[in-house]
């Protein structure tokens, strides 16, 4: 039965918001990656990687924005902070120089980290009638395995 922030339980918001406050945590964590990447990549590939990149810190500055209103949205509060992100955060920043065979690698790891928490707080959502944050978490996780595909085609 679908339900509006509203109607759902304390329990269930809490719960909710906890799962997408990992999303906003790896996300944030994610951008600054690819804005890493971005800055530093070198190589033969450095114009498309370099393009790649930016298209990716670009949607998920976003994103961060879109999950973290849904949060307010069902009445919980959105993690704001850095050291707080990068505490829950899966993804974990990288410090130093990299290949760009490494970047890409690492921002596969990340595009497919992302796409799972999403996944599995999408599932949560639907099982707490939240169609509108099952919905969002689907679309994105679409985004991150979108990105995911076109970092594995750079290492075929």
């Amino acid at each position: 039965m679908t339900q509006t922030a509203a109607a759902m339980t304390t329990d269930a918001k809490t719960q909710i918001a906890e799962a997408l406050n990992q999303a906003v945590a790896e996300t944030a964590v994610t951008t600054m990656l690819a804005q890493n990447f971005h800055w530093n990549v070198t190589g033969m590939a450095f114009g498309p990687l370099h393009d790649l990149f930016q298209k990716m810190y670009e949607d998920h500055f976003v994103a961060q924005d879109d999950l973290a209103e849904r949060i307010r949205a069902i009445d919980a509060f959105a993690e704001g902070t850095l050291a707080g992100m990068l505490k829950r955060s899966k993804v974990k920043e990288h410090e130093g120089t990299a290949s760009d065979k490494e970047m890409i690698q690492r921002m596969l790891d990340a595009q497919m980290t992302l796409a799972s928490t999403l996944a599995g707080a999408g599932e949560l959502a639907a099982s707490h009638g939240d169609t509108l944050t099952e919905d969002l978490c689907i679309a994105r996780g679409q985004e991150h395995e979108k990105f995911a595909w076109f970092l594995r085609a750079h290492l075929t």
